[in-house]
């Protein structure tokens, strides 16, 4: 495998904070959501960027590539005319699921893949159709996760080194990621340090969190914890990571405490070479970083038996129904209220689907500032919007989410001041589309004379 191009520390790209991150002393580079980017209408802030020659890597959200469903050739061609036109050296995404094909869900959110030999087969055929299509490398991060598969194969640690070994992608480690699924899952962060292929690395990701009733958060919203720069410092006793990067999504702080964090992740990583002879202090480890906690061995790798007539290349396909299946089971009970499959724990899906929701509900909020507006604040927004998703997943996207919910709450003929449901309606039709179907447009004239 190539060696990484070195990058240096570098913060995530956010519209909100553009302007302080220009200001950022000793900054080397900077990652941005692709799907938040036009390829024909760079941010000026990004082309200011670039001409200083720091570097912008793009990072996708939305391709699936643990989903059972290929991917989809229009995102993936999506994701390479960014690399392009940011001339990154490589792209990133995501080792999860976030829709699925039957029943058609979106989740809005990166889902955990099951640690299945089906799983991981289909993830390796997904990545390499993925590297084929896209004009530079592919790296893909590990998630953070709250809930946990029943009857899993392998660790975290074996799933991702299998997928090194099978597909040559690279590895993007969240250590913040490690973490929460320390707290929510009981996996050893250092175990998996130790038993990864690090040689894979392209960077690495920092960020912060919070704790709730024994879970973990992974907010992006919140200051980088000590015990993350603990995970950090561990993984830099191994290897010298390419670059880092942190992530700020939301509660973005003032300059000096983004600078700050930097500062501090610099500290971390520092000038020097790695060390890994260094005897850990970590618990759980020996000297070295050997874990020593005990764990199954994983069961030895499996090739699905072809059907008869069938190329032996790629995953049977009766491991996509199975992945999707199953999938489909947990998304559904997340989002539209079905129930928890079996062999879930109910509390932790609970907590999870009521997370998706409150994120939900913040996105449209931002991709659609009036309706707090028109329904009389942020509190009574998120009550009526809470209520909506309940039972009523998303399909088709946040910006459909958003006219969806319009809708819902003018059928009920909410909200009741009928001046607001004038302005509901009036930003309804202008949003709906150029020519939306004729009984849309009959209801939409009954709603505006009967609100009048």
């Amino acid at each position: 495998m190539e060696t990484m191009a070195h990058l240096g520390v570098g913060i995530g790209w956010r519209p909100e904070i553009a302007d302080a991150v220009e200001r950022l002393p000793g900054l080397d580079w900077v990652e941005v959501v692709a799907e938040n980017i036009c390829p024909g209408h760079l941010p000026a802030s990004l082309l200011r960027l670039r001409e200083r020659g720091v570097r912008v890597v793009p990072h996708g959200v939305s391709l699936g590539l643990g989903g059972a469903e290929r991917p989809d050739a229009q995102k993936l061609a999506a994701l390479g005319e960014r690399a392009v036109a940011l001339g990154a050296p490589l792209v990133t995404e995501h080792i999860a699921f976030v829709r699925t094909a039957s029943p058609a869900l979106e989740a809005g959110h990166l889902l955990p893949v099951q640690r299945t030999r089906d799983a991981l087969d289909v993830l390796c055929e997904n990545v390499r159709i993925a590297q084929d299509a896209l004009p530079v490398p592919l790296a893909l991060e590990n998630i953070a996760a709250l809930i946990p598969w029943p009857g899993e194969e392998l660790t975290e640690a074996r799933f991702l080194t299998e997928l090194v070994e099978r597909t040559g992608v690279r590895l993007l480690i969240d250590v913040a990621n490690l973490h929460t699924n320390r707290v929510n899952r009981g996996e050893d962060p250092f175990a998996v340090l130790d038993a990864i292929p690090l040689e894979a690395l392209a960077y690495v990701h920092v960020a912060g969190g919070v704790e709730r009733g024994g879970v973990w958060h992974d907010t992006h919203a919140h200051p980088v914890p000590a015990v993350v720069l603990d995970i950090l410092a561990e993984l830099r006793n191994r290897v010298e990571p390419a670059g880092v990067l942190l992530e700020r999504d939301d509660d973005f702080p003032a300059e000096a405490e983004l600078a700050g964090e930097l500062a501090a992740i610099r500290g971390v990583v520092g000038p020097a070479g790695p060390s890994p002879a260094r005897p850990s202090t970590s618990p759980g480890l020996r000297p070295g970083g050997t874990s020593t906690r005990g764990s199954a061995p994983d069961p030895a790798p499996r090739t699905p038996a072809p059907l008869e007539g069938e190329e032996p290349a790629g995953p049977d396909q009766r491991a996509r129904i199975r992945v999707g299946l199953e999938q489909g089971a947990l998304l559904s009970a997340l989002v539209a209220g079905t129930p928890v499959p079996e062999g879930f724990d109910r509390q932790r899906v609970r907590v999870q689907a009521r997370a998706l929701a409150a994120k939900r509900a913040g996105v449209v909020a931002k991709l659609a500032p009036e309706l707090p507006g028109i329904l009389g604040g942020e509190d009574p927004y998120r009550e009526a919007f809470l209520a909506y998703a309940r039972n009523r997943p998303m399909t088709a996207g946040y910006r459909r989410d958003a006219l969806d919910f319009a809708e819902h709450l003018l059928i009920q003929d909410l909200p009741a001041d009928p001046a607001a449901r004038r302005r509901l309606t009036s930003w309804w039709r202008e949003r709906v589309g150029a020519r939306p179907p004729r009984r849309i447009v009959r209801w939409a004239r009954t709603l505006v004379g009967r609100a009048a």
